[in-house]
């Protein structure tokens, strides 16, 4: 049998950092308190329109939907409903894209016949936007 010539060097240090937010996200599930200041904490050092469109998200959910518990999902500002993923905000950033997403999990009660949307592009939510998104929620935990 061969030699390997190449040794593993373990996980990069993106990956621990990774490793670590997830712990870190982990712990601050386990408390509503502290899931929601990991939440606003994870918006506020977003840039721009994303910082704007995830307070607003933020608002828009706690209000029409006060069961959801924030919480941070591979660092991104979830809402769960009995410790499942029910949205998330990704920020554009999040993976350099040209705009900002709203999403739903399989959690979420949208579904429409056998094939409905779970993810919405966000560039900017008009007030028109943010009604639409309220409706969304709230069929959503129904």
């Amino acid at each position: 049998m061969a030699e390997r010539k190449t040794k593993s060097k373990g996980f990069t240090s993106e990956e621990r950092a990774a490793m670590k937010e997830r712990i870190r996200e982990e712990k601050a599930a386990r408390n509503k308190v502290e899931g929601e200041k990991a939440v606003l904490e994870k918006i506020a050092v977003m840039k721009g329109q994303d910082r704007v469109m995830g307070e607003q998200l933020h608002k828009i959910i706690t209000k029409t939907a006060p069961a959801l518990t924030p919480r941070l999902w591979y660092g991104m500002p979830a809402y769960a409903k009995d410790d499942n993923i029910v949205c998330f905000y990704q920020d554009s950033q999040k993976f350099k894209t040209r705009y900002a997403t709203l999403g739903f999990s399989d959690e979420a009660n949208l579904d429409e016949g056998n094939m409905w949307p779970a993810a919405y592009a966000l560039k900017e939510l008009t007030s028109t936007d943010q009604e639409k998104v309220a409706a969304l929620v709230k069929k959503a935990v129904s």
